[in-house]
């Protein structure tokens, strides 16, 4: 790219690594060339991707403890606002996935607001192209992204409200993220998004005169998303960068008003990345809707494999329990199978359980400690499956253990090919060293996709018809 860092446009971190991906597409797809990073590029990094004008850096601030955050976001923060882009934007999941105690949203904008001092931190999570709402401050999502399920509010959503460690049981914004910053929330409702544009800058004034440090926006449509981004670009500036918090209905936003100002061109067209066999999967994910998307692939002749985690937490240097797995993978692949790697082994759950409390792991520690046990052995399996086989094409399903499962892929950096489902792009991948450099990648959130989602990755589109392989 050109050593000039103001040709960047935004430069956004996130807070997990499939909520990154949503966010590179929606990029993208607006025209803006992006790179995601596992970590803040260099400029050395940087100088090797041309034509960049967006980055993004996978996270994994989700999973962290507040003080563990903070350690993590004030340098990367400050990484960020040197390349020069006028927005620096903190990348959220889209149901808002945070407490006081674990992946703390309001301690991210305590931390981007210090460090950014700008006038005010826009706060929209709303993102309707995904199905997810904001209505009066409160959020509402459709259960299942890329799919045509009921669309709940979020306290009443059948899968965000069981979540293990951060059940939904607020659906009003202000008062989730009160309970994790101080800052005054202020509320740029329907009414004030539907004025003409000079009154939505008066009514936007008014709110930060009256106090207001974090302002939430709502929005149902999606054509509203481009007055949105034109009332927020107003207050950014390379010198001075607009820190600001949400889902990839920023990008959507900011996006969407730049192609109305000329800044970009959106891309419509993409190279059709066609069929890719075999497919390996591997999720970590434990949502409903993976669930029901790794039962259909069995049913079209799927190879499962379920990784014995009671096993590997007792044997967490277990090099040969790993190696056994990816031997076996090995051999289904070297025959044609499609093979879903998975930890989703009811069996196991108990005795898994039991083996983390003998070592002492509270909720929190549980969820970091599983995260990255599970991501690293999904990633490392996946690697030495690569390095025995032709596989050009795979899928790592599940927020936490993504950004782990990356890391142990020796991936750099991600850039979209082709869209696939909302939220989940296919990517090539960039990893020096590693045999997955040059590879096909999809990285997908827990609760992205219909129910013949690995069908959709494995045709490289939305197929006509499911795919069977026996």
């Amino acid at each position: 790219m050109s050593e000039r860092p103001h040709n960047l446009l935004l430069a956004f971190y996130g807070d997990d690594f499939t909520g990154s991906t949503d966010a590179l597409e929606f990029l993208s797809r607006a025209g803006a060339k992006t790179a995601l990073f596992i970590e803040p590029p260099t400029p050395e990094q940087l100088a090797r991707y041309d034509g960049l004008r967006a980055i993004g850096v996978a996270g994994m601030t989700r999973s962290l403890a507040p003080a563990q955050m903070e350690a993590t976001l004030r340098p990367a923060f400050r990484q960020l606002r040197q390349l020069g882009a006028p927005h620096v934007h903190y990348k959220v999941c889209s149901t808002f996935d945070s407490s006081p105690t674990i992946g703390s949203i309001g301690r991210a904008i305590d931390v981007g607001a210090d460090v950014f001092q700008a006038p005010f931190v826009p706060l929209l999570v709303a993102a309707p192209p995904l199905g997810r709402y904001c209505a009066f401050g409160n959020l509402f999502a459709r259960m299942g992204i890329g799919s045509t399920g009921t669309i709940h509010r979020l306290d009443r959503h059948p899968s965000m409200r069981k979540h293990p460690v951060t059940p939904a049981d607020e659906s009003d914004l202000r008062l989730h993220l009160g309970r994790q910053t101080d800052k005054c929330i202020g509320l740029f409702d329907l009414l004030h998004i539907a004025l003409p544009e000079p009154e939505a800058r008066s009514a936007l004034d008014q709110l930060m005169q009256q106090g207001a440090e974090v302002v939430l926006f709502d929005a149902m449509y999606a054509s509203q998303l481009a007055g949105i981004g034109r009332l927020i670009d107003r207050y950014a500036s390379p010198q001075a960068p607009l820190f600001s918090v949400g889902s990839s209905g920023i990008e959507m936003a900011l996006g969407a008003h730049w192609q109305q100002a000329e800044q970009l061109q959106p891309q419509t067209a993409w190279a059709d990345p066609g069929r890719a066999e075999p497919l390996l999967v591997a999720s970590g994910s434990c949502s409903p809707v993976t669930s029901g998307q790794i039962a259909w692939a069995l049913s079209q002749g799927f190879r499962e494999v379920v990784l014995d985690t009671a096993a590997l937490a007792a044997r967490p240097d277990d090099a040969a329990l790993l190696d056994g797995y990816a031997s076996t993978i090995t051999e289904q692949v070297n025959d044609g199978r499609h093979v879903i790697l998975h930890t989703n082994g009811g069996e196991n759950a108990s005795a898994t359980n039991e083996i983390f409390a003998q070592q002492g792991l509270d909720a929190s520690a549980l969820r970091e400690r599983t995260a990255q046990l599970y991501g690293t052995a999904l990633g490392t399996i996946l690697r030495n499956v690569v390095a025995r086989t032709g596989v050009q094409r795979l899928v790592v399903a599940g927020g936490d253990t993504s950004s782990f499962a990356a890391r142990a892929l020796g991936i750099e950096a991600v850039e979209m090919i082709a869209p696939l489902s909302p939220g989940a792009p296919l990517c090539r991948a960039y990893a020096p060293n590693s045999p997955v450099d040059g590879r096909e990648v999809n990285f997908k959130g827990g609760q992205v996709g219909r129910e013949d989602y690995f069908g959709t990755v494995l045709e490289g589109k939305q197929p006509a018809l499911h795919p069977t392989h026996s």
